[in-house]
């Protein structure tokens, strides 16, 4: 007799969980398995060393939005939204700190964004790979920080987080692609990693406002 309608439940490792269920209707269930030594996790946080307790059919909106933004990102994921992606898994283990130890405890301080000779590696390392799907990792390795530390700085040096700001910058090389009506809106994606030309138009609508060829004409 119970609801599981927009339940969350979470087993440790170490611990098992098992049932049965007589559903009324069909059920739809989404797994995460979490590894506690994973690199986007900031050691700080000391995450291994943390006893979960077990939490069935619980509700909380933070979790619940958070895991269902990864949901949606790996039925339809896009290019360039690998970042995105691990910024989400992040907070995902801080959200499971904050549930367990009520608040998550305070970092290190930060001091500023990053530093000049940071600001430039990144850039240059962004610019020479901007079509491929780098990795957080990659780049906190570029930046000799950790993963967490990385995107904090990140925004704090450039004004937005990680994938967005690479986002906005393979937006801005349709753009420029767009001005010459030789090249076709198809091969524009291609050239800018979109399988397909609807998922290069979706972006570039949300970023712009105006559909590829919309914008076009416009410069005409």
């Amino acid at each position: 007799m119970r609801e599981f309608s927009h339940k969350l439940s979470l087993v440790p490792a170490g611990h098992q969980f098992f049932g049965w269920i007589k559903p009324q209707t069909s059920v739809r269930v989404t797994y995460f398995y979490i590894d506690p030594r994973a690199p986007l996790l900031d050691p700080e946080l000391r995450f291994a060393e943390t006893e979960f307790k077990p939490r069935l059919f619980f509700f909380d909106n933070d979790l619940w939005e958070t895991a269902a933004k990864l949901k949606a990102l790996s039925e339809n994921s896009k290019p360039g939204e690998r970042q995105y992606a691990e910024a989400l898994s992040m907070v995902l283990g801080h959200e499971l700190l904050r549930l367990n130890n009520g608040v998550v405890a305070a970092h290190q301080n930060i001091r500023g964004g990053l530093a000049a000779w940071q600001e430039k590696r990144i850039a240059e390392y962004i610019n020479q790979h901007l079509l491929e799907d780098t990795s957080l990792r990659t780049l906190a390795e570029v930046a000799r920080l950790s993963p967490y530390h990385f995107v904090r700085a990140f925004k704090q040096s450039f004004g937005l987080p990680p994938h967005r700001y690479l986002s906005k910058l393979r937006m801005d090389q349709a753009k420029s692609l767009l001005a010459d009506p030789d090249i076709s809106v198809t091969q524009i994606g291609v050239n800018l990693g979109f399988s397909e030309t609807s998922s290069f138009t979706t972006a570039f609508r949300k970023h712009t406002g105006f559909t590829p060829t919309a914008y076009r004409r416009s410069l005409q």
